[in-house]
């Protein structure tokens, strides 16, 4: 049986049609048929009692998507669409269309049978494959699914509009087109699930969430067992843990493990203080800072000195001590004790990767919510994880320092690229005087397209692709695309770091494209930011005085086995 033969042949539509949860005729989608394809295994294995799935779950088939595409006259307006990126143009003509008739009752039976938050989830016939994961590219809704019924039902009708007008977006057309799908020829479902979680006054949200994979394939350790399999948690919705927020990253052959470092102001640096929920009463998705209601979570949830720390003096200290005598006592969600006081969490974690992996006869990854206090874990995702391609050990040859460009030593894998004629570098010292930051991503992503077929370097401060400017460039996938290594620098001074978020959207396109990444921290012992150079050597100029334009010939090795990382200038000097 040849690679994923086994999921492709698996069918998922009884599992909804003996439920009444199946909408329309078509076809299901990927994130409804990775669900279906968990409460197989879970009950075949006994484990229904353990892990527990959504109390239901809807799927809208694509037959409905044809409908609403027919009915609207929208094949040919969105052709029209296609090669722009013009994307509030696009949502607003989905926006403004009408939902065929034939989904008007079942939509009434869905606001009947929920009557808690609704995640209204992409299901598209291309997404969650074997070999392309479509990770993040399309949208996902949360409906507070509060007021009138009228309220309700608009809500969630304006929230299925958005998931059928992601079916094209930029990202979206982008990977498409990278990888030779042809225009037009996907479909999208649609997933409506009660949002795992719990309601606290005004608040909807499950305590804590995350992702989860069976293979790491980003080691910040020779000593982490790529089979161990890799989780990223967050407090509240998990939101955070699949784009490039701060979230905690536990590798579970060794929970206790920090890849961001083990120094006070390391982990400070790297931990999540902002957290996401469902405003009931103003019907909409929303975030707290954690020093807005230290005493209400303390109150919730009696599990929270298990995930929260106050951080002063540059150290820490437990959540319920007083801080009177501290100084400016900053409280986080470090997680320092998750591991030991919830060790079940944890071992289910292993148990179900290593299931699932042996079930799919694939990688796999997860996405889940979890009440400590009860160790009540839900199942709400599961989907086949796009393989890193490791072509093997690189050895990294003596380097002169003035040929040194780049060099780091932490979060490498093995990879190489050589010869490659261009480096797209994004200034720190420019980046973030201005709030111009989508400016700079477009002029990266106009670098991008003018590419198309080369594999260049991209270089810049802090995390890319991260929702917060503030954090680093906000690009999309369709802006660096073509990149063949992505190289994060770390700029303390500008409180700008490079984020070890394996797991993340970002990071599942890095793999899946294979993309090298590489960050270098700026004076750390063993990293080379070789300033001098990049303000020595003549650059092309581009439509943002912040991102220059280098062209040489240039190499990039890394070495997984010794967590070393380097780029290489190899342009020929004069005369030679």
């Amino acid at each position: 049986m040849n690679y994923g033969d086994y999921y492709r042949q698996y069918d998922p539509v009884p599992f909804y049609q003996e439920r009444g949860w199946l909408i329309g005729d078509g076809r299901i989608g990927g994130k409804a048929k990775g669900l279906s394809f968990a409460h197989f295994v879970l009950e075949r294995n006994g484990l229904l009692d353990d892990v527990h799935l959504p109390d239901c779950s809807f799927v809208i088939t694509t037959s409905v998507f044809n409908e609403f595409m027919e009915q609207n006259n929208l094949w040919e307006r969105l052709m029209d669409l296609r090669e722009h990126s013009d994307a509030p143009e696009l949502y607003r003509i989905c926006g403004e269309a009408a939902l065929p008739p034939s989904l008007s009752e079942p939509l009434e039976k869905i606001l009947d049978e929920i009557e808690v938050p609704i995640s209204v989830r992409s299901s598209s016939t291309l997404e969650d494959d074997v070999n392309l994961s479509f990770a993040g590219k399309y949208a996902t809704r949360f409906v507070a699914n509060s007021g009138s019924r009228e309220e309700r039902r608009a809500e969630l009708e304006a929230a299925i509009k958005i998931v059928y007008a992601s079916t094209y977006n930029p990202a979206a057309r982008e990977y498409k087109r990278k990888h030779g799908i042809k225009w037009g020829g996907e479909r999208m479902a649609v997933l409506l699930q009660p949002i795992a979680g719990r309601r606290y006054g005004r608040m909807y949200y499950p305590e804590l969430a995350g992702a989860a994979f069976s293979q790491v394939f980003r080691r910040p350790s020779p000593r982490i067992r790529k089979e161990d399999g890799v989780a990223r948690v967050c407090f509240g919705l998990g939101t955070r843990t699949v784009d490039r927020s701060y979230a905690r990253t536990f590798y579970l052959t060794n929970p206790n493990l920090r890849p961001e470092g083990t120094k006070p102001h390391e982990i400070v640096t790297h931990s999540q203080e902002n957290y996401d929920y469902v405003d009931l009463d103003e019907q909409s998705f929303a975030s707290q800072h954690i020093a807005c209601s230290v005493k209400d979570i303390l109150k919730r949830h009696k599990m929270a000195q298990s995930y929260m720390q106050w951080f002063a003096d540059n150290s820490f200290h437990w959540i319920h001590s007083d801080t009177q005598n501290m100084s400016a006592p900053r409280p986080i969600f470090s997680f320092a004790e998750l591991p030991g006081r919830c060790p079940k969490f944890f071992t289910r974690l292993k148990k179900l990767l290593a299931l699932f992996e042996k079930e799919l006869q694939l990688p796999v990854d997860m996405e889940f919510a979890y009440e400590a206090g009860d160790d009540l874990f839900t199942l709400v995702q599961l989907r086949p994880l796009s393989v890193y391609d490791d072509k093997g050990r690189v050895l990294i040859p003596d380097t002169p320092p003035e040929k040194t460009i780049l060099r780091g030593d932490r979060m490498v894998a093995n990879g190489r690229l050589e010869g490659t004629k261009h480096i797209v570098f994004v200034d720190p010292e420019i980046y973030g005087k201005k709030a111009d930051f989508s400016e700079i991503a477009y002029a990266v992503g106009d670098i991008n397209d003018k590419l198309d077929g080369e594999r260049y370097i991209l270089v810049g401060p802090g995390r890319w692709g991260s929702s917060n400017p503030l954090l680093g460039v906000p690009v999309r996938y369709n802006e660096l695309s073509n990149a063949g290594c992505l190289v994060e620098l770390g700029i303390p001074q500008k409180g700008m770091a490079p984020e070890l978020s394996y797991g993340t959207h970002f990071f599942l396109d890095l793999d899946g494209d294979n993309i090298l990444y590489l960050p270098v921290f700026d004076g750390a012992k063993g990293n080379v930011y070789n300033r001098e150079w990049f303000d020595s050597h003549k650059w092309n100029d581009t439509t943002h005085p912040a991102v220059r334009h280098y062209e040489g010939l240039f190499d990039v090795l890394l070495d997984g086995d010794t967590e070393t990382g380097i780029v290489i200038d190899k342009t020929p000097e004069d005369g030679e």
